[in-house]
């Protein structure tokens, strides 16, 4: 949900020029700020982060809009393909196969990696760009797509676009993903060449001290009052009603809960009927988002298709106490009583029964909200940003070294 956009980093990039030789990477990716969704965020985050250490990026991306325009700059260039909008899924889309503009661009300026974020046409044709000049190439799993499709009546859809996701994956040198979990559920399915790399939170934005009690009386929380919070695209894949049984189970407990939903999406009508006392603030971005966080007192995140999970981290470095599924990030970073309370998948009683207990105990709220901020301190992008450098490093290396009838097939030994 952070709405961290690109912007002009050459004041920065002096500080990590001696660091390490500087790469030239060309990163692809359907999605990417100011867009708002979790992939956007952390490729803006992943591109800033290279910047910063002294690399040069070229961003390959669909264009957003009439008036929007590539960037030209001295370590930033972009190209922008055309677009399809992804239906049922408002505001992105599917960039159009480039192969041939691709391997003229990386022709004339070649770079030392490709990273191809999303496996969309435009991902896969970027794929076959880079095999066929011999690039080394990776990819990054972000999205469950095949456990979407049951979401939006496609259900038989599922098992084909496994293999499709499995067959794209499988073409690149790395494949990041997340969480560990991830890696070995991804791993029994027959994927190859996976890396950990997980998801960082600026713990300066999501803020405790961002609460604003002007915010929680527009909410209409009383003083006192219990505002119960879930941030999230509003869609199908994210199983929102299951937020709205545990709050109805709240109201039992506090009949002067409010549940606030922040986001939007395709689900935002059919939930305003359903329960029209419902606080709904819309999409929210940048210190107003962090400001939301920090004005709640329980997080509820009942999402089953995560491939991480980037509002987690950022509840819990807002000081709230997360309840959520054992899965994704929850399950790499919560500690079930420490830091937040976790359900088994699947399990609503037991996501609402854990619910009902924060609702019901305030000195809960406030131990597990104060953990819930110490645990992610350690969680920063920075790390994770020298994470990526040094894998994309190490890549480029093996692929320099390889015979060149083995550059297709460069593997990464796995976390």
């Amino acid at each position: 949900m952070d709405n961290m956009r690109y912007m002009n980093q050459d004041d920065i990039i002096i500080q990590h020029l001696t660091k390490s030789p500087r790469l030239r990477v060309a990163m692809v990716t359907e999605t990417f700020p100011p867009e708002v969704n979790g992939v956007a965020m952390t490729m803006g985050r992943m591109v800033n982060g290279l910047l910063a250490r002294g690399h040069s990026i070229q961003l390959v991306r669909p264009r957003q809009g009439v008036q929007d325009t590539p960037s030209q700059e001295a370590h930033f260039q972009e190209t922008l393909a055309l677009g399809v909008p992804i239906p049922r899924y408002g505001g992105l889309k599917f960039g159009l196969p480039l192969q041939s503009r691709l391997v003229q661009l990386w022709q004339a300026n070649r770079p030392d990696l490709v990273h191809v974020a999303t496996e969309g046409p435009l991902g896969w044709s970027a794929v076959a760009a880079a095999r066929k000049l011999k690039l080394p190439v990776t990819s990054g799993f972000h999205t469950n797509f095949d456990h979407y499709s049951r979401h939006y009546g496609m259900g038989w859809l599922k098992k084909p676009v496994a293999g499709y996701l499995k067959r794209f994956h499988n073409r690149t040198a790395a494949t990041f993903v997340p969480t560990a979990e991830m890696a070995r559920d991804l791993g029994r399915q027959g994927y190859a060449n996976l890396h950990v790399l997980a998801r960082g939170v600026d713990r300066t934005l999501y803020n405790p001290a961002r609460r604003s009690e002007m915010l929680r009386r527009e909410w209409g929380i009383a003083p006192g009052g219990l505002a119960v919070l879930a941030i999230s695209r509003l869609a199908p894949e994210k199983n929102l009603p299951l937020a709205l049984k545990a709050f109805q189970a709240i109201r039992e407990i506090n009949p002067d809960a409010k549940l606030i939903l922040v986001g939007d999406g395709p689900a935002r009508k059919t939930l305003a009927q359903a329960w029209p006392e419902t606080h709904f603030s819309g999409m929210r971005t940048g210190e107003d988002l962090a400001a939301h966080y920090a004005s709640g007192d329980i997080f509820l995140f009942p999402s089953l298709t995560e491939t991480f999970g980037n509002v987690t981290l950022e509840a819990m470095s807002s000081g709230l106490p997360v309840v959520a599924y054992r899965c994704a990030a929850a399950a790499e970073v919560i500690e079930d009583g420490q830091s937040g309370l976790l359900a088994e998948p699947g399990h609503e009683a037991q996501f609402i029964g854990a619910a009902c207990r924060l609702a019901q105990d305030s000195g809960l709220r406030q131990n597990l909200g104060k953990a819930a901020r110490d645990r992610v301190e350690p969680i920063d992008w920075e790390c994770i940003h020298d994470g990526l450098e040094g894998a994309f490093m190490h890549i480029v290396r093996r692929h320099q070294r390889m015979p060149s009838q083995e550059q297709h097939f460069l593997q990464i030994a796995p976390d």
